[in-house]
């Protein structure tokens, strides 16, 4: 009996049919949603710099240039103006405080003395004339007192006998009253001339008081004007080295110009000049280090000069310890200027990608080494080695700190030997 066979739906055909474009889709699909859409990009491991995150003590500090100089230096400078006449030493000689350096002179100044003291000698002798009329005066009135004593005593006299002869009717009353008239008379004369002496002697000593300090002060000018002509010799005023010396025969020199330098050779500073960005964080007592003949020498600070020049400030630093020996007046050192005290900070190595980022990320590499992709970070402080990471990385992961400039913006390195 035949049997009736069913034509089978699913065929190996017809499923090969639906399978292959549906698995291909669902591939698609997959990569499409689960895929990596990053941009690549091949690079060559010798060609760039790969560093370690690590744990470590950071120390915060700037580099700085600094020009070695005498911890002691005085500048010699012209007090009074005037044309130089004489040097009496030359540059590079030590000298002893007190020793003449050079010579100036002023004609001006010269006429000044002299006129100075032809005042002097005119209120001497006005001084001098005023107490001679004094006392000239003085004999003059005590004569006329003795002339009028006399007078006085004889017209009394006369009087005292007056009166008794007008009592006995012996004289008139007009010849009594003429003689009382000519005696009171001479009295009241007699204080007069005490009043006009006691005025007058007031007066010439008001006067003399006057010609005094008139003297004085003319005296004290003239003690002034001869000092300034004896700053026109210019002395060292320390013992010490002239280390410079400005100033030719015949050259002019103005009040206040400095003509040279003298050091006291006994000890050394270091001038630094530094950013003004840093002015806020500079301190009085940091310390920074510089390296001499194969030692470290520790440096303090003890003055800061806030004058800005040229986005620039200055700051004297003294050694700390003994100096370093063999250093030499104008010698330059490169000193690490500390700003902080020493932490333990997650650190990341300079380079050349933060120029590219500005610290906000980083190429990490993976664990495979295979490739590193980015990954945002966070930089806190830094010295001209390290920067301190805050946030994004861990110490032991790897991160590529050479220059970015060449990836653009791709997202994905593939690291290639």
């Amino acid at each position: 009996m035949d049997r009736k066979i069913e034509k089978k739906r699913w065929t190996p055909k017809k499923i090969a049919t639906i399978a292959i474009p549906t698995l291909f889709f669902a591939i698609v699909l997959y990569s499409f949603i689960f895929g990596d859409r990053s941009s690549k990009l091949n690079v060559e491991v010798e060609k760039i710099t790969i560093s370690e995150v690590r744990r470590g003590e950071f120390q915060e500090f700037i580099p700085v240039t600094g020009t070695v100089m005498p911890i002691t230096t005085q500048f010699l400078a012209a007090v009074e103006g005037g044309r130089v006449e004489m040097k009496y030493v030359e540059a590079g000689t030590q000298v002893k405080k007190g020793d003449k350096i050079i010579g100036l002179s002023n004609t001006n100044l010269l006429l000044t003395i002299l006129n100075n003291e032809a005042n002097v000698n005119r209120a001497s002798n006005d001084l001098r004339i005023a107490r001679l009329q004094m006392e000239q005066n003085s004999l003059s009135l005590r004569s006329q007192l003795n002339v009028l004593d006399y007078d006085i005593l004889i017209q009394k006299r006369e009087y005292e006998r007056s009166q008794k002869l007008i009592n006995a009717n012996l004289i008139s009353q007009e010849e009594y009253e003429q003689r009382r008239d000519q005696y009171e008379y001479s009295v009241k004369r007699r204080d007069l001339v005490l009043e006009s002496q006691r005025q007058d002697s007031l007066f010439r000593l008001s006067q003399i008081r006057q010609l005094e300090t008139a003297l004085d002060q003319m005296r004290s000018n003239l003690e002034i004007v001869q000092q300034k002509q004896e700053n026109l010799t210019l002395r060292a005023p320390i013992d010490g080295h002239l280390t410079s010396l400005t100033a030719e025969i015949g050259e002019i020199k103005s009040v206040g110009q400095v003509v040279g330098q003298i050091d006291v050779l006994e000890g050394f500073r270091i001038r630094a000049a530094i950013d003004e960005h840093y002015l806020p964080r500079v301190e009085v007592g940091r310390y920074g280090t510089f390296d001499f003949a194969g030692q470290s020498h520790r440096l303090i600070i003890r003055t800061i000069y806030p004058e800005v020049s040229n986005n620039r400030f200055e700051v004297d630093l003294y050694f700390v310890n003994e100096e370093a020996e063999g250093i030499r007046r104008g010698q330059t050192c490169h000193i690490r200027l500390e700003l902080g005290d020493l932490s333990e900070e997650i650190l990341l190595a300079r380079g050349g990608w933060y120029q590219k980022t500005g610290g906000q990320w980083v190429y990490v590499v993976d664990e495979s080494g295979g490739f590193a992709t980015k990954r945002n970070i966070r930089v806190g402080m830094y010295n001209p080695q390290v920067f301190t990471i805050l946030e994004g990385l861990e110490p032991g992961e790897r991160v590529i700190t050479s220059s970015y400039d060449s990836f653009g913006d791709i997202d994905k390195l593939i690291l290639k030997e």
